[in-house]
């Protein structure tokens, strides 16, 4: 039977979730990815491919660029263009696809209802809280509120919904969790930038657990300990 269902991104905070949820809840896990139309979905998708084989756990992949094309959202390729600059800067508010987690979580309820699946884990986290309304924890109990109500039977986890990415990425290094496999910048090109906010968040992540990130960037000029600020949560 399978024990979760995770929305699977590729990135940096889902995959940390599904080696967490591995862990507390055994496999079989389903992971769901999402194709919507941003500009990095190409090369997300391909590490979400990647992250689920290093696991070896299925990995079912759902379209939903058609019905959220007329979305408005500068992180979408109908958008404009990237912005740079620290996450919590106000322009990277332009990237905000509206209710994105709530169609995520929704369709995610319906496939775990579907297939007697009791969990679906979401790997919003605190530094999300800043721009994203539907990453908050207001939001996160309310869905699962909802969820829980119409279901009556799926409930959604969030287990780093109140920890921090440094203290997210520094669970996943005890824990051997396949950074190196991993995507996060928001352009639309195959080396990551190096310098919008998703990329700088990550880089500043790594710099705080005092170990060199993975993966290659195009800029070179990342945060260094001089200019973070340390802070840690526990998962």
């Amino acid at each position: 039977m399978t024990q979760a269902i995770v929305a699977l991104s590729g990135g940096i905070d889902s995959t940390t979730v599904l080696a967490y949820v591995l862990q507390k809840y055994g496999e079989p896990v389903q992971c769901v990815s999402f194709t919507y139309g941003s500009k990095h979905n190409q090369y997300e998708n391909e590490a979400a491919r990647q992250v689920a084989s290093y696991y070896k756990q299925p990995l079912m992949e759902i379209d939903l660029s058609a019905i959220m094309a007329s979305f408005k959202s500068d992180l979408l390729k109908s958008g404009g263009k990237i912005p740079e600059g620290h996450y919590a800067d106000a322009n990277m508010s332009k990237t905000v696809v509206p209710a994105r987690n709530i169609i995520f979580a929704s369709i995610l309820a319906g496939v775990a209802w579907s297939n007697d699946v009791p969990i679906v884990a979401l790997g919003i986290h605190a530094g999300d809280h800043v721009i994203y309304s539907d990453c908050r924890p207001a939001f996160f109990y309310a869905m699962n509120r909802a969820i829980l109500y119409g279901t009556e039977k799926v409930r959604l986890k969030a287990p780093f919904l109140n920890v921090d990415k440094g203290s997210i990425i520094n669970w996943g290094l005890l824990n051997e969790v396949p950074y190196h496999l991993t995507r996060t910048c928001y352009k639309d090109q195959p080396v990551a930038c190096g310098l919008c906010g998703s990329c700088q968040e990550r880089l500043e992540a790594f710099v705080l657990n005092h170990v060199q990130d993975p993966i290659q960037y195009e800029a070179q000029n990342g945060p260094t300990e001089n200019t973070v600020s340390y802070s840690r949560t526990t998962p």
